[in-house]
């Protein structure tokens, strides 16, 4: 079944059945939009495509068209969470933690990445986790009020404030790609203020972590972002300045200030600021070098195992904290192999988009679309990495759905091998764009 659009053309039934669970996982859609829940679209839309999936297994569809560094280190990721619930302190967490959650972030990995037949393919879903940025952004800042003592956004859909800020930057250098390309007038000047929906709603998110991401995000579009015009990068960036001047409150700056002044910042100072947890957190993997405590256990190991939680025994209580470091996160929870990882897979993504940049800046001109896709999830990985050494963002659904984009724009994308290895997939004929003509067959929806 073909489903054809006025952008790109030749949407299929698995590609939609993917873009329907990617915009529930990261955008929320049954907590924005309480209606949807009964008709549970994250699990119609996994199962459809898992179906899909397993019975278009040809060409660049096949599932071994995945193979490379990054898939292989996903895999083993989930493999060695399953292999530490029978040590992991509390054991029903991790089993129902690594069976209810962390497999389907795995198969939501496979299903981008595998779904992916073309350059465009990986548009559309690029394409589809902006937009529900974006939406996610709208219908918070109409819903929520920001004034008074209430100075920041406070207890969103499922996403707090700095959770939502790390999506917000993840998504920004694809709103980015999408108005700097040469898509339909329609489609940049949608995505031009759909970029600045986000911006905004990023500011009155108030998060420090997110502000440390989106500077690291601005300065590789201005020095990385290399297919872009320098006068265009240095007008985008300008642009989101003055956004954040125009909306910022004297508060919020003053919030920012605090980054720089390490004895107003209680994440250094006290025992359950941010410093202390990773020190614990680290403690804790080198305790358990291994398997470490189990997954989802890190809270579990806050109040039982911590040298703090020898204050209960005198009616104290005790925070059972979250890990705030995606890599100390996984590091506590799932021992040294695991933080080897989640690094292997991240690093394996950053040189699938390398090397498919140097491939399309090599091409003869005009054969091959810029490189700006591979640019583009570059740094929405390098916002996610800042972003995350804030937050217990290790299993979360955006990592896994930006690490699915990077194997899929590979796997098309580099020419007589497999994705993530740096050889490419076996169909480089796929790696079209919308700065090229389609192909004829590919016009057709054949």
């Amino acid at each position: 079944m073909r489903i054809r659009s006025g952008w790109g053309g030749g949407w299929d039934a698995l590609l939609v059945c993917v873009a329907g669970y990617v915009a529930d996982s990261i955008g929320r859609l049954q907590s924005l939009f309480p209606i949807l829940s009964a008709l549970k679209p994250a699990f119609v839309c996994a199962g459809f495509a898992t179906a899909l999936y397993l019975a278009q297994q040809s060409g660049s569809r096949r599932v071994k068209a995945l193979r490379g560094r990054t898939t292989l280190s996903v895999l083993v990721l989930l493999f060695w969470a399953a292999l530490c619930v029978p040590t992991a302190l509390n054991r029903g967490t991790a089993f129902f933690f690594v069976t209810g959650v962390l497999v389907k972030a795995v198969l939501l990995y496979l299903l981008v990445a595998g779904a992916t037949r073309s350059v465009r393919d990986v548009e559309r879903l690029a394409l589809v986790y902006f937009a529900a940025a974006v939406l996610y952004s709208a219908i918070v800042l109409l819903r929520f009020d920001v004034g008074g003592n209430d100075w920041r956004l406070a207890g969103l859909y499922t996403y707090d404030a700095n959770d939502f800020a790390t999506f917000a930057v993840t998504a920004s250098p694809l709103g980015l790609y999408f108005t700097i390309g040469r898509a339909r007038p329609l489609m940049r000047f949608g995505s031009a203020l759909g970029l600045g929906v986000v911006a905004v709603a990023f500011i009155r998110a108030g998060s420090r972590g997110g502000f440390l991401a989106v500077v690291a995000v601005a300065l590789f579009v201005l020095f990385g972002y290399t297919t872009i015009p320098a006068r265009w990068r240095v007008l985008g960036t300008a642009l989101i300045a003055a956004v954040f001047v125009a909306t910022a409150s004297d508060r919020y700056w003053t919030q920012m200030q605090t980054i720089l002044l390490p004895r107003q910042d209680y994440n250094r100072t006290a025992e359950t600021g941010r410093l202390q947890i990773w020190r614990r957190g680290i403690g804790y993997m080198f305790a358990h070098p291994v398997l470490g405590v189990g997954a989802d256990n890190f809270g579990v190991a806050e109040g039982t195992i911590s040298p703090l939680a020898k204050l209960q025994e005198y009616g104290i209580g005790v925070p059972w904290s979250g890990a705030h470091n995606s890599f100390v996160q996984v590091g506590a929870e799932l021992g040294i192999p695991g933080l080897l990882m989640l690094i292997s897979a991240i690093a394996g993504a950053f040189a699938t988009l390398r090397r498919v940049a140097r491939l399309e800046a090599r091409g003869p001109a005009g054969s091959r679309p810029p490189p700006r896709l591979a640019h583009a999830l570059m740094g929405s990985l390098i916002g996610f990495v800042v972003g995350g050494f804030f937050l217990a963002l290790a299993y979360h659904d955006m990592l896994y759905v930006l690490l699915g984009l990077a194997t899929g724009l590979g796997k098309v994308s580099l020419p007589h091998g497999r994705a993530g290895t740096g050889r490419g997939s076996a169909a480089p004929h796929l790696a079209r764009g919308p700065f090229t003509p389609e192909s004829t067959s590919a016009r057709r929806g054949t």
